[in-house]
């Protein structure tokens, strides 16, 4: 999306990303390597495309495959298993062999701006080592912030004297190449991003703990913010830097941050396999659902995504594309698409 409305369609960007898709639909705990799939061709020596006719190799699963065959823009893994030094060598290696014009480190959100001590922090891990490895590269990187306060982890306010000028506003049209992935695709910060692009506002809850994040004017918005300032404020970034393992940074992480992220994912998916899997039965869960849209009504919530509805409700993550579809039958006035809208008391 941010690609085609920066640059154009005629030349897509390789996009270098992560396979860490979180339980709702990788019920193994942290990130992918290229070990964890089957059918990655190889672009270097330390980087692999993920081609369509990739797969996740059972029991983990992971989005990328599908993206790659809905995408015009080609993907690639990030491998975090040999640290920040690692990921610096895999973008070594793709800018010998591309020679890239540009070079651009998107976070969603904004937290890769925080400082690792701010008490909303959930993810730090994997924009910390990005951000390490991008300044320790001998390439020019700009990075740029897309829907600041979007990911519920630093608000938007608390963002604001880090960002720099302000490169783009999305919009509607924008959103429009990745309509289909949209219907899909589980991340919440990027409906957000959408929903706000196609005007939608109000206050929308996600993720299990039910973080409220407010859709506003600043949704769409897309910011340059400075590389070195960032890794100035960012701690655990900086103890990244010479990193050579995934197990060495999730240490820095509990050190600094008080946690890692993979132990949350690992004692949520511990529980997780501890429960009976519900019936998705129609009756029962709009009746589950009345409930909750109530309790989230008097928490003034407007929105949510359906990932917080599939938690909320008690069902499991290969529940969810059935749950959505069931809402969107039953009750399609309130799919504002990608978000599902909690009526007021009045409707």
């Amino acid at each position: 999306m941010l690609d085609a409305a920066l640059y154009g369609d005629e030349s897509p960007a390789l996009v270098l990303t992560y396979a860490w898709d979180r339980l709702l639909i990788d019920p193994v705990p942290g990130p992918r390597g290229p070990a964890g799939f089957k059918g990655l061709r190889p672009i270097t020596r330390s980087v692999q495309a993920v081609p369509a006719d990739a797969a996740a190799i059972a029991p983990a699963g992971s989005t990328l495959p599908r993206l790659a065959a809905e995408l015009p823009q080609p993907l690639a893994l990030i491998d975090p298993h040999h640290g920040a030094e690692g990921i610096t060598r895999q973008l070594e290696e793709l800018v010998q062999h591309l020679a890239p014009e540009s070079i651009d480190l998107l976070d969603v959100g904004g937290d890769i701006l925080a400082k690792g001590d701010e008490p909303t922090l959930r993810s730090p891990l994997a924009d910390a080592l990005t951000l390490a490895a991008c300044c320790q590269l001998n390439a020019p990187v700009r990075l740029l912030v897309a829907g600041p306060g979007l990911d519920g982890e630093v608000p938007a306010e608390d963002l604001r004297d880090r960002l720099g000028a302000s490169v783009l506003t999305l919009t509607a049209e924008h959103v429009q190449p990745v309509n289909s992935v949209l219907e899909w695709h589980p991340s919440e910060a990027t409906a957000m991003l959408a929903a706000t692009a196609r005007g939608i506002r109000g206050l929308c809850e996600v993720r299990d703990a039910g973080l409220p994040v407010p859709l506003t004017s600043e949704g769409p918005t897309v910011h340059e913010a400075d590389l070195d300032d960032a890794l100035e404020r960012n701690e655990l970034a900086r103890a990244l830097l010479s990193t050579e393992t995934l197990d060495e940074a999730e240490q820095y992480s509990r050190e600094i941050c008080g946690y890692s992220e993979i132990d949350y994912e690992r004692n949520k998916a511990s529980w997780l396999a501890s429960q009976a899997e519900q019936e998705l039965d129609p009756e029962a869960t709009l009746r589950r659902l009345d409930q909750f849209e109530a309790e989230a009504r008097s928490r003034g919530v407007s929105h949510t995504t359906f990932r917080r509805i599939t938690e909320a409700l008690g069902l499991s993550g290969k529940q969810r594309e059935d749950l959505r579809a069931l809402l969107i039958n039953c009750r399609p006035e309130q799919y504002a698409a990608p978000l599902w809208r909690i009526p007021s008391e009045v409707e």
